[in-house]
């Protein structure tokens, strides 16, 4: 009887495996169907299009990066985050001190996703320089990041907590926390954190997106994340 279960199974896998891959071979054939009836004309608008889309992608990547979008940097004042926030769409800005440790391990990060994202721009900010900011921003943990949408704080990633509360997170996982904001153009799986490369037993905090103004933020802690 157990065989014969076995067999039943193996065949109903098998009839399901050739299904899929009958519906996929219909796809492929109507999709070359319709590139065979194109005449001249229709291929050469469709390369127009094309071509359209790649300068339209290549103007804005250049005045992304006129705009101090592609690098991590850092900004010399208060007064010059407003003017960065403003020109800019999505920013990312890593408020930080020299004495904090975690700074430069978020740094680290930061710098390798500045390349990778143009679409957002990556600033730094030192809270000593910044003390009417971080006031109004309510921000009392360092490292802290604020993620400003069109002109306004949407978001923060406070210390670690949100990155496994571990000091080895990867990028990838800041990656993941960045795209739940929706600071970054996010292409995985925002409802599961990349575990890969973490420590076994490291705790994630499950994220949600949401908005956060600068008066309704605060923190139960008074000291460094350090």
């Amino acid at each position: 009887m157990a065989s014969q279960s076995m067999e039943i199974v193996a065949k109903v896998l098998e009839q399901q495996v050739l299904h899929s891959a009958r519906l996929v071979e219909e796809q492929l054939d109507a999709e070359l169907e319709k590139l065979e009836q194109m005449d001249e004309d229709d291929l050469e608008r469709l390369k127009e299009r094309r071509l359209e889309a790649l300068k339209k992608a290549q103007k804005q990547k250049q005045e992304w990066i006129s705009k101090g979008h592609g690098e991590y940097r850092e900004i010399p004042s208060e007064k010059d985050f407003f003017a960065e926030v403003k020109e800019s769409k999505n920013v990312v800005c890593h408020f930080y001190r020299d004495s904090t440790f975690r700074c430069k391990i978020l740094d680290k990060h930061l710098n390798v996703l500045a390349k990778k994202h143009l679409e957002t721009k990556f600033i730094k900010l030192n809270v000593e320089k910044a003390p009417f900011l971080t006031e109004r921003l309510r921000i009392k943990v360092i490292p802290t990041l604020a993620l400003v949408k069109d002109g306004k704080t949407k978001d923060y990633v406070v210390g670690f907590t949100d990155l496994g509360n571990t000091d080895e997170f990867s990028t990838e996982m800041l990656e993941w926390r960045l795209g739940c904001s929706d600071i970054i153009n996010y292409s995985g799986n925002l409802l599961e954190p990349p575990t890969v490369g973490q420590k076994p037993g490291s705790k994630f905090t499950k994220v949600e997106k949401k908005t956060i103004r600068g008066k309704g933020y605060d923190s139960d802690s008074e000291s460094d994340d350090d």
